[in-house]
């Protein structure tokens, strides 16, 4: 992908999340891993309103070359990408959006994960969530945790890609900036399935999850 077509996504992508409320305000950040850097939103910027000219780049070694100041996550992002590479080559870009109904849940868990298995989309295109205890937006002790998590879920066979930051918001990532945004859509609207149903909700049996494995590669 080239640079200026990234930035075009980046920006139809900030504006489609926006406008069907996945994110609102200034909450929220992308960014898009190119050849030789990485692309990410500004801090404080409205993902409706983004100017492609405007987007931070950022150079392998963490320098920044041109753009507006990078996002305060920019930390966060580059953990991400160096832990999740070795399970998933292909990852290419990442999503954070301060969820209403992920968020909702995140605030009296006190799980190891955000949600269980319980429909199949949901184990098939997100999978595992680990719960992130709080930590400030930018933290670096935020972004070494995560980066635990990836590692260590990947290393037991059970892939990520997503994690939920407990308080602000989940991250997910894929290898393009659409299938990241298929995460975040199936990871909020099964939150949302959670928080109005309003009773505990049977998980998929063993079984169930097994086929979902064998059949569609499901990372559970």
């Amino acid at each position: 992908m080239n640079e200026s077509y990234a930035r075009e996504e980046i920006c139809r992508i900030g504006r489609s999340l926006f406008e069907r409320g996945y994110v609102h305000a200034t909450a929220g950040n992308i960014s898009l891993r190119l050849d030789n850097g990485i692309l990410i939103t500004p801090s404080d910027a409205c993902l409706g309103f983004l100017d492609p000219a405007r987007i931070a780049r950022i150079d392998l070694n963490g320098q920044q070359q041109g753009g507006d100041r990078a996002s305060k996550t920019l930390a966060l992002h580059q953990a991400i990408y160096r832990a999740s590479r070795p399970f998933l080559p292909d990852t290419s870009c990442i999503i954070h959006t301060h969820s209403t109904f992920c968020v909702s849940l995140s605030l009296n868990s006190k799980a190891t994960e955000l949600i269980p298995p319980i429909t199949p989309y949901f184990v098939m295109k997100v999978g595992h969530v680990p719960l992130i205890p709080y930590g400030r937006p930018g933290s670096p002790a935020v972004a070494d945790q995560v980066a635990e998590s990836i590692t260590a879920y990947g290393q037991s066979g059970r892939i990520l890609r997503a994690v939920m930051l407990a308080r602000l918001g989940p991250n997910v990532w894929h290898d393009s900036p659409s299938a990241a945004m298929g995460v975040l859509e199936e990871l909020e609207e099964t939150a949302k399935l959670i928080s109005i149903t309003g009773s505990p909700i049977p998980e998929l049996a063993g079984p169930d999850i097994e086929e979902l494995r064998k059949t569609f590669g499901a990372y559970w």
